[in-house]
C-alpha cells in the first residue's frame, strides 16, 4: 500500500533546478533508502515531501500526495506532524531530555502530566535509550553522547505520531556501534512507521531497506526491491555507481 506518491516532480531553488520529473511511489511500513553522489539532490528530496523545502525558499511543481491527497492540501504543521523529519547531525534543543521530549506534543495541544510522561516513557524505550537516562530525565540533551543525541532526535520525532520517518544520513557522524543500534532500531520502528533513509552507506542500504531509490544529477535512474537494484540493476549507471565507478 503506497503512503506517499511522487508525480512528476520538479525542484528548484532561484533558477537552479535541482530535482527532474521524479516520480515513485514509498509503500506502508518499509523502508526506503535513497542512494546516490554527493550533490544529486537527495536531501532536496527528503525536505519536499514534508514541505520543509518552502523553508529554505526552494520550490517545486509536480504532484505529491499522502495518503491520496496533495500535500499541499494540508496545514504545515499537520503535515509536518505526519511526516516528522530527523537531520544528519543529531539537533537536542538545549533543554533538558525531559522538555526535549515534551516540546512537541505540548506544541500540539497535549497538557495532561500523566500522559506527557507516557509519550517520554514509551518513546525512549522505542529507541532503546530509556533505560540508559531513566534516572538524569531532568539533564541538559547536551550532556548526551553524539550517539544518544540521534537516537533522542528520533524519539522526539515519534512523540508527535507520526505516520513517516524522513531522516537525512542519520548515522554519517556516528561510530560503527552506535550505526548498527541505530539500524536495528529502524527495522523495529518500520513495524509501525513508514522510514524513508537518505544514505551515502551502500552497506547501510543493502542491510536495511526494502526498496531503493538511485538519483544521479537530479534524476531517478532506477527504483525497485533492494535486492534487485544491488543485484540485478537495470541500468548501466547505477551498476557503476554500486561498483564504486563515480560518487
Amino acid at each position: 500500500m503506497e503512503i506517499i506518491k511522487v508525480n512528476n516532480l520538479n525542484v528548484s531553488y532561484g533558477n537552479k533546478l535541482i530535482l527532474k520529473n521524479l516520480s515513485m511511489p514509498f509503500i506502508k511500513n518499509k523502508i526506503t533508502a535513497i542512494i546516490g553522489p554527493s550533490g544529486c539532490g537527495k536531501s532536496t528530496f527528503l525536505t519536499t515531501l514534508n514541505l520543509m523545502l518552502e523553508e529554505y525558499d526552494g520550490k517545486y511543481n509536480g504532484e505529491i500526495l499522502f495518503k491520496d491527497k496533495d500535500i499541499k492540501a494540508y496545514d504545515k504543521d499537520e503535515i509536518r506532524k505526519m511526516i516528522g523529519m530527523v537531520f544528519q547531525k543529531p539537533t537536542p534543543f538545549p533543554l533538558s531530555i525531559y522538555k526535549n521530549m515534551t516540546y512537541a506534543p505540548i506544541y500540539y495541544g497535549v497538557r495532561d502530566k500523566q500522559e506527557l510522561r507516557n509519550l517520554v516513557e514509551s518513546n525512549l524505550k522505542k529507541v532503546g535509550l530509556f533505560e540508559e537516562v531513566s534516572n538524569e530525565l531532568n539533564m541538559s540533551a547536551m550532556k548526551l553522547s553524539g550517539g544518544q543525541q540521534q537516537r533522542l532526535s528520533i524519539a522526539r520525532a515519534l512523540t508527535v505520531e507520526p505516520e513517516v520517518l524522513l531522516l537525512d544520513e542519520p548515522c554519517s557522524a556516528l561510530d560503527i556501534k552506535n550505526t548498527a543500534i541505530i539500524e536495528e532500531m529502524l527495522l523495529e520502528l518500520s513495524k509501525e512507521y513508514t522510514i524513508i533513509i537518505v544514505t551515502h552507506n551502500l552497506s547501510q542500504a543493502k542491510r536495511i531497506s526494502d526498496y531503493v531509490a538511485f538519483v544521479l544529477d537530479g534524476e531517478l535512474i532506477e527504483y525497485g526491491h533492494t535486492n534487485e537494484v544491488f543485484y540485478n540493476p537495470q541500468d548501466k549507471r547505477t551498476k557503476e555507481y554500486l561498483d564504486g565507478i563515480y560518487g
